[in-house]
């Protein structure tokens, strides 16, 4: 269950009329326990309780208890000796008119409320449902309701109203919703005179069996869009009357609304009883895009936090920058003045602003550092000295566009609140202004000079309404010479080949300078080429982006950043990769990392990763620190090692493997048993699995169909070859005993590595096999080398090497034979290197064995490696690396400068003599 689900299931059962018995279990089945695990706890198989409550193990302690005896019962279950020895983190005391909750092993203050609001508290108990993320959670605990909440009225409305679901009216039913939004928070804050004015209005005017509601609201939409002087002629309720003019283009144009149910008017009267003064906008936007978007529907509540990370980009961009002069600045007040006037300037530009969460947060940062520089100079009441209009965005999607808006509009309110006071920022919230600074549109097609030009007038915008944004705008009249431009964002990522035909032309018009790169990219590489676009106007311009970390990976480094360096563009900073996760229970989020863009200068660049963060001249394509090279494939090693081939493809439909019965039955048959080999891939090599299959030579074909088995066999490879729709492998029907694709057959021995394995390694997985087995395609092999190649390919050097120049799969390293073996660089090894690196890997052999049957899945688990493994491994780093530098590298930064430095030597042809 994730957090929204969580809250609506507490919310169900505080509404409830309260059972003693039966609430514990209640309580437990709301945070996701299963009927198995209640009908234990129920039959005191499991219930360890010493109090007659219920007792989870590892997790709480629960007791129901006779009314005015929780606060007595919450202190017996803390001195519980059950409670101890079942490791309890929660207690749990209710009477079903109050309910007091502790959490045993946090310093956070404990739980005591009035039963019916328990649900108020929903994030306190998540670590119950495997969630750990409660500070965040409870930070948005009131936007995880509202989301939910919303988005049971938006189901329940498009049940009645099928149409407003279509794509024809799916703009309508989002902008019915986000006028809703805006009508709850106005009512809670004050905007509204008269307290919940909007909720009050629908529930007394509208009748119960709600056949007038949609006709009750879209009255009071009318009257929000008529000014005060057109009101005597607008032939207005009286009722409705009493609603202010709002404007700004939010309830301009059509004011239908879609009917209503009876259900889905309480659903609209429950929202309405919510405090909607809690509202977050930093992520609140996210998660109301989620209600209008099927696609993340089901990831509502998962939003929560983007925050910190979003922080990691705007921190470095310049937000750091600010807080820093800030500091520098002391009371001066004339330092004070110059902060304020050049942040007053400084425009944030998302060419992909989903909902908005930068520019939200980026506009709520700046007006906390303004408001410090305020009460310095002893101005705490003076008007904010930010425009929201300097806060640009183009966003593909309608309705995001419009929350993005509107989130804006409610950050405003709630720091002028915050700094202001409430007084002044109702008294200046309304009409809403009509400028308009999200821009609906493809950010790949739009020339973002029109949207963020670099000085003067030339932003665009339609006056007559906020929330629509044709491209022929008129623009915002205003002086912003000398202003700084940061850009920001988090692009939709996609490799190429899972990007739509349209997503490719897109990508082919950012790049149309070099077209080549617009086939082999990411996505995400699109924002990229159009930062390097518009620095060439903007010179001042520094972006950042959270990407994919494949972009400085593999071939994608060596195509995008050496264009981008020709550009006089550097890599200013960057986060190494993380997981850009919602950190809900089992989910492993996006891996990515962050890139920092500017033209080049002499500044200091800054490489952020494991909380730190360290300085150098520059970064380069692989995010190494000094380190400007890019890593080109080789078709051939270019040190000592030996040639690296691919395994062998069968494409034969299963039909040339065999189960293990079958392949004892051919092997007692001294005509086909030859036939029979093992068959190993990543799954066989890493996990140990066993697997078999045939391998018979052109050569052996007249004997093999001699066996009715075999024969059989062939047919049904030939057959199943013939429906391909690939030409190479209908060829190959005429062949059905063999492999389509052979890279190679060992003569004795051979060493296999995987092509794709855990990041979580300390070293790459390896193997080192006879002739018998029939390497995988989806492994790479050396065919009968010296094994001294295995210590090269087990060593924390290739691992490094692995890691930063090949692709990844996730975090997983992708191997490369081209890329990554033969870029490896070697120095030159005497016979004593050999035989002692030779030595290295038959003692890491040795290790293995002794621990059969041990797999290498097991052996190399982290966390359980065994000694005598780790210590072999070790002797083999302390050998290699002495032989590269006389002694052990201090760590991977080292090594990794090191091999470049190798690699650049080692590829660089000498120049010829004159």
């Amino acid at each position: 269950m994730n957090a929204v689900e969580i809250e609506q299931a507490i919310s169900e059962l505080a509404e409830k009329p309260f059972d003693r018995q039966e609430f514990p279990f209640q309580f437990l089945e709301a945070f996701g326990n299963k009927d198995t695990t209640l009908k234990r706890l129920r039959t005191g198989v499991s219930n360890k309780s010493d109090l007659g409550g219920v007792l989870q193990t590892n997790n709480i302690h629960i007791a129901t208890c006779a009314p005015g005896q929780t606060s007595t019962t919450i202190a017996a279950l803390r001195a519980s000796p059950a409670t101890a020895k079942g490791k309890a983190r929660f207690i749990l005391a209710t009477d079903g008119e109050t309910l007091e909750a502790e959490d045993l092993t946090s310093d956070d203050p404990p739980v005591a409320c009035a039963y019916p609001d328990f649900h108020d508290h929903f994030g306190f108990f998540l670590p119950l449902a495997g969630i750990t993320t409660v500070k965040q959670i409870r930070e948005s605990a009131f936007d995880i309701k509202a989301t939910g909440r919303l988005n049971r009225l938006y189901v329940e409305l498009l049940k009645d109203n099928p149409e407003w679901g279509t794509e024809a009216r799916r703009h309508d039913m989002n902008h019915f919703m986000a006028r809703l939004i805006f009508c709850f928070f106005a009512e809670d804050t004050g905007i509204f005179n008269g307290g919940t004015l909007f909720t009050t209005t629908v529930s007394q005017f509208s009748d119960p069996a709600s056949t007038n509601t949609h006709w009750v609201i879209s009255e009071i939409f009318r009257a929000m869009n008529t000014a005060l002087p057109a009101r005597p002629t607008a032939d207005l309720r009286n009722w409705a009357n009493a609603f202010p003019y709002v404007n700004g283009g939010l309830f301009s144009g059509d004011t239908d609304v879609p009917r209503f149910s009876k259900i889905a008017r309480s659903y609209l009267l429950h929202i309405g009883s919510l405090d909607w003064t809690k509202i977050n906008p930093d992520i609140f936007g996210s998660m109301i895009q989620a209600v209008a978007d099927e696609g993340e529907r089901s990831a509502l509540g998962m939003h929560y936090t983007s925050v910190p990370n979003i922080l990691k980009v705007l921190n470095p961009l310049f937000l750091d920058d600010l807080r820093a002069q800030l500091e520098e600045a002391g009371d001066n007040p004339r330092k004070l003045l110059n902060l304020r006037n050049r942040m007053a300037k400084i425009r944030v530009f998302d060419p992909a602003c989903g909902s908005g969460n930068f520019l939200v947060i980026a506009y709520k940062e700046m007006r906390a550092i303004e408001a410090v520089i305020n009460q310095r100079r002893g101005e705490a009441d003076a008007k904010t000295a930010i425009p929201k209009t300097n806060f640009r965005g183009i966003e593909l999607r309608d309705f995001a566009a419009e929350i993005a808006r509107l989130a804006l509009i409610i950050a405003e309110f709630q720091c002028d609140v915050t700094y202001r006071g409430e007084v002044q920022a109702r008294a200046e919230f309304l009409p809403l202004n009509a400028q308009n600074w999200i821009t609906q549109g493809n950010a790949l097609r739009l020339d973002w000079l029109s949207i963020c030009p670099p000085t003067g007038t030339g932003v665009r915008f339609q006056a007559e309404d906020l929330f629509h944004t044709p491209l022929d705008q008129a623009q915002i009249d205003f002086e912003n010479e000398g202003g700084e431009t940061y850009i920001c964002g988090n692009p939709p990522y996609k490799g190429s080949k899972w990007q739509t035909p349209e997503q490719k032309e897109d990508l082919a018009r950012a790049w149309v300078k070099f077209p080549k790169l617009a086939k082999t990219t990411d996505f995400v590489a699109g924002w990229i080429a159009k930062f390097l676009d518009y620095v060439q106007t903007v010179p001042n311009a520094v972006g950042a982006f959270v990407t994919t970390n494949s972009i400085c990976q593999g071939q994608q480094a060596s195509d995008i950043w050496p264009v981008a360096f020709t550009s006089d563009v550097e890599i200013s900073f960057a986060h190494l990769a993380f997981k850009w996760s919602n950190l809900a229970s089992q989910n492993a989020g996006v891996t990515v990392i962050i890139i920092g863009l500017s033209r080049k200068s002499q500044r200091a660049k800054r490489l952020f990763g494991d909380d730190l963060v360290r300085e150098c001249s520059a970064i380069g394509p692989y995010l190494v620190p000094d380190r400007l090279e890019v890593v080109a494939k080789a078709d051939a090693p270019i040190g000592e090692q030996a040639k690296m081939l691919f395994g062998n493809m069968p494409r034969d439909g299963g039909h040339l493997f065999l189960s293990s019965d079958e392949a004892e039955m051919l092997r007692q048959d001294a005509e086909t048993g030859h036939v029979v080999r093992r068959f190993v891939g990543s799954e066989e090599l890493i996990h140990g699995k066993q697997r078999y299959c045939l391998w018979v030579s052109d050569g052996d074909v007249e004997r093999a169909k001699k066996s009715d088995f075999l024969t059989e066999r062939f047919k049904r490879v030939a057959a199943n070859r013939l429906e391909s729709p690939a030409q190479s492998t209908k060829d190959f029907a005429a062949k059905p005993h063999r492999f389509v694709q052979i890279g190679g057959v060992a003569k004795s021995t051979q060493i296999l590595v995987p092509g794709v394995s855990s990041e979580n390694r300390d070293y790459l997985p390896c193997d080192y096999q006879d002739e018998r087995a029939i390497a995988s395609n989806k492994l790479f092999a050396l065919y009968d080398a010296p094994l001294w190649n295995m210590a090269l390919i087990a060593s924390r050097l290739h691992w490094v090497w692995i890691g930063t120049v090949c692709v990844r799969m996730r975090t997983d390293f992708s191997y490369s034979n081209t890329l990554g073996w033969n870029t490896f660089p070697v120095p030159t090894l005497t016979e004593k290197n050999k035989a002692d690196l030779t030595a290295c890997a038959e003692e890491i052999l040795l290790a293995r064995e002794a621990h059969f049957p041990a797999t290498i899945a097991d052996l190399y688990d982290p966390e359980k490696m065994p000694e005598n493994l780790r210590q072999a491994h070790d002797s083999n780093d302390e050998v290699l690396e002495r032989i590269y530098i006389g002694r052990r590298f201090k760590n991977d930064t080292e090594r990794l400068e090191k091999l470049f430095e190798m690699y650049t030597k080692m590829t660089t042809k000498p120049k010829a003599r004159a």
